[in-house]
């Protein structure tokens, strides 16, 4: 039997299992669907099942999960999911203890995610690095000297929570995939001739999926929105760089997929916001590894602590 490590992400929407060897690399991969309707329950169901098909003809030397939401990451207790019931307080680590006998390591997917990008994607042979996921949230994670940083229990790099301003406005409301589907939304009647406004036509919710073609065919409306948003998000990186300094901010999620424009237009408004001493501050790229962030940085994870 072959001996492999487990990486496991699990999020809002889309489970992912995958096995991989020492070197990090991705040799089977299983991905499900999250059924909300099932809660936490039906995703364990489905994780016990996978599990179980790959113990028939492997065995495995470690495991590491990224999960979506806090975790304590010392016990592999989940504190909650905010996507999806029936995770609060789930002794996430213990239950997969009793699945598999090997070591196991459970942390935020944003922190594995930036583990991940950090060893094996665009965050290679810089140190720190700072990792933010652009998606159904905010979040972000620091990887300093090879290592995912952990605050005081039970703080994180949680980038999604940083104001912008004293009202409470916090950077997960203007920069998340259901923040910009928001903001597209406000802005499509004042727009009728827009191709943005054609493309969105009269679907409510995912709007921000139709951004990239109408960027692609150079429509102001889309450019504005996407300038905006990546105003707000120099603006939260600007206080990672005076606090934390990385040397690359990676970019990663959903709405990271749109891209070099994306990209681009973070890099340069970045430097607005930082003060001389640090100018220009971090590079910033896009997450190499994409929709593999998670899963390549839990088996980096369950690697690291056998």
């Amino acid at each position: 039997m072959e001996q492999l490590y487990l990486g496991i992400e699990i999020g809002g929407t889309k489970l992912q299992i995958v096995t991989g060897d020492a070197s990090g690399a991705i040799l089977n991969r299983w991905r499900h669907s999250v059924k909300r309707d099932e809660g936490g329950a039906g995703i364990r169901s489905q994780i016990a099942t996978t599990v179980k098909e790959i113990l028939a003809e492997n065995t495995l030397v470690g495991v590491g999960v990224g999960f979506g939401g806090p975790v304590d990451s010392r016990t592999g207790r989940i504190c909650c999911s905010h996507h999806i019931e029936g995770w609060s307080d789930f002794e996430l680590g213990e239950w997969l203890g009793k699945l598999v006998n090997s070591p196991i390591r459970v942390d935020n997917d944003a922190n594995v995610a930036a583990l991940g990008e950090s060893r094996h994607g665009a965050g290679r042979g810089f140190d720190p690095v700072f990792y933010v996921t652009m998606g159904s949230g905010v979040g972000g994670g620091l990887v300093v000297q090879g290592e995912i940083y952990h605050g005081a229990i039970p703080g994180e790099s949680e980038i999604g929570h940083v104001r912008l301003d004293k009202s409470g406005m916090i950077l997960e409301n203007r920069c998340s995939g259901w923040a910009v589907d928001r903001r597209i939304r406000e802005a499509l009647s004042g727009h009728p001739q827009s191709l943005l406004t054609s493309l969105v036509g009269s679907e409510r919710g995912g709007e921000a999926r139709h951004l990239g073609s109408a960027l692609a065919a150079g429509d102001a409306l889309a450019r504005r929105i996407l300038d905006e948003t990546a105003e707000d998000m120099a603006f939260g990186l600007s206080h990672i760089t005076h606090l934390m300094h990385p040397q690359v901010i990676v970019l990663g999620g959903g709405l990271a997929l749109l891209g070099e424009p994306l990209r681009t237009a973070i890099a340069t408004h970045l430097p607005r916001f930082v003060m001389d001493a640090f100018a220009p501050g971090p590079e910033v790229r896009l997450a190499e590894l994409r929709e593999d962030s998670v899963p390549v940085g839990a088996l980096v994870l369950a690697r690291m602590h056998q």
